[in-house]
């Protein structure tokens, strides 16, 4: 059987630009794992892989214009935003370098040998070693920062682990792009090229997770996907770790006092939030619990002003725009249910913007699990509260998320602040006060994951904690100093962070 050809299209047409590739078939993804697994003590050098990460940070700078180029013809999400990721993309890859060169990731702890300890302690040296292949499956939505040279593809380089990239079919001649400018940066730096290799097609994902030498799998994407992964992974005769981030609504709840002092601002904010690369963010705000009344007419108001002066935007392919039109539809269509600003399509490529309102009793009284489960694209769900302990029903109902909001007010204490706090922090992994959380900082204290179905462990995507998800540690016991790895010997001969 001929292998399907794998296509470039444009979204704005929904007509194939050029042949890509052709799909992998199972004996091509074991050649690409049997490849990176072969290197894999090529990494083992941690100058050379910061050079490595360094140097694909700067080729990808370098080639900036063909990058952003291709990937908007293949996401339509514009230069200027995709300028933006790149630099995020390229930032990323350094922050790691150093990471790597600062070498607390490797969580070194040394316990001296105690022999009047009960009972007695022998000389233990702790750290931490990479896992070995890692999979990566790229996002649909960031083709750059989530993607072939994304996060999870740095800090798997970062930790030592080489990588097999499962290019999403919405960008395959950018992913093959960013793959081949990696490959081209292991090279000027004296690692192979197959520390990163890329595959195409379906099948090739699920061959991808199942492959015995792959030792570990990040993904990002939709719930339905990362789910069939996550359980095949865990089906395996030896399991693997599963980092998948699936899917996230991302509630927001605006106190009383919050909508009483900015209304218009609070408004306006969050249709600017929503419709971020056409609603197709991760910690796209998709909930919002605003309360009833003239202030929170005033709030939906300005939101609906801002959101139909909103021109129609392209999503990422046709699929996800019908998903988009039928998801909409069917909530507009349950018992209750209004649309101040209807949702819909804006022309045959495009989408428009809008958001849908429920009463707080409605949706208690319902059992509708589209009301609290994300939706792709610029829509978001009002739902209007008349009572403190409304909001707290309502959350309690809701998902796990990567983000929950909080506006309260600014210029006097707002009482509900505190408990509303308390109540939103176990629903998420990060919490924001008064702000909007599509932009997710690259920072050492960023976390991006939450609770089950946000995330499928506790870990983070993003930020220089993202490298414990591809090492695992090992202790050496009473074991002579010649034998340690030079990383453990007495005297700290690499001048390492111990513990």
């Amino acid at each position: 059987m001929a292998a399907e050809p794998v296509w470039s299209v444009d979204p704005r047409t929904g007509k194939p630009r050029a042949q890509v590739a052709v799909e992998a078939a199972a004996e091509d993804v074991d050649r690409a794992v049997r490849a990176a697994h072969a290197v894999r003590r090529a990494l083992a050098d941690r100058t050379a892989r910061a050079a490595f990460l360094r140097a694909a940070a700067d080729l990808l700078q370098e080639s900036g214009d063909a990058v952003v180029e291709s990937a908007d013809a293949e996401t339509a999400l514009g230069p200027v935003r995709l300028t933006g990721e790149l630099a995020r993309t390229t930032a990323q890859l350094r922050a790691f370098a150093e990471v790597v060169d600062e070498g607390s990731f490797l969580d070194i702890r040394i316990d001296r040998p105690d022999p009047a300890a009960v009972p007695p302690r022998p000389d233990l040296r702790r750290w931490k070693i990479p896992l070995g292949v890692v999979a990566v499956y790229a996002a649909s939505n960031f083709p750059l920062a989530f993607s072939v040279p994304g996060g999870d593809t740095a800090s798997a380089l970062a930790a030592g682990c080489p990588v097999v990239v499962k290019a999403h079919p919405d960008h395959p001649a950018t992913s093959a792009l960013c793959a081949s400018l990696l490959r081209r940066a292991a090279a000027a730096t004296g690692l192979p090229e197959d520390v990163v290799v890329l595959v195409h097609g379906f099948d090739a994902g699920t061959a991808l997770v199942r492959h015995p030498l792959v030792a570990a799998a990040g993904f990002t994407g939709s719930v339905r996907g990362g789910r069939a992964l996550f359980d095949a992974a865990a089906a395996r005769p030896v399991p693997i770790p599963f980092h998948g981030e699936l899917g996230s609504l991302n509630p927001v709840v605006l106190t009383p006092a919050a909508v009483d002092e900015r209304a218009e601002e609070i408004g306006a904010g969050l249709a600017g939030s929503m419709t971020l690369g056409a609603g197709q963010f991760c910690t796209k705000p998709g909930f919002v619990l605003a309360p009833a009344g003239e202030a929170g007419d005033r709030f939906a108001g300005a939101l609906a002003e801002a959101l139909s002066a909103a021109g129609p935007a392209v999503m990422l392919d046709h699929r996800m725009r019908d998903h988009f039109l039928a998801g909409t539809d069917a909530l507009a269509r349950i018992p209750g249910v209004t649309a101040p600003v209807s949702p819909g399509a804006g022309g045959p490529h495009t989408v428009t913007a809008g958001f849908l309102a429920v009463d707080a009793a409605t949706l208690l009284d319902g059992d509708h699990p589209g009301l609290v489960q994300e939706l792709f694209g610029p829509v978001t769900v009002v739902v209007r509260y008349g009572s403190r302990a409304e909001i707290t029903e309502v959350l309690s109902r809701l998902p796990g998320n990567l983000t929950a909001t909080l506006h309260t007010a600014e210029r006097h204490e707002d009482g509900d602040a505190a408990p509303l706090l308390a109540e939103l922090t176990p629903l998420a992994g990060r919490v924001l006060v008064n702000g909007w959380p599509t932009g997710v900082a690259v920072a050492a204290a960023q976390h991006h994951g939450g609770p089950y179905p946000a995330t499928t462990s506790t870990a983070t995507s993003v930020g220089a904690t993202a490298i414990e998800r591809w090492l695992r540690p090992v202790t050496y016991q009473s074991t002579p100093d010649h034998l340690l790895p030079p990383e453990l010997r007495d005297g700290n001969p690499l001048e390492l962070p111990r513990r």
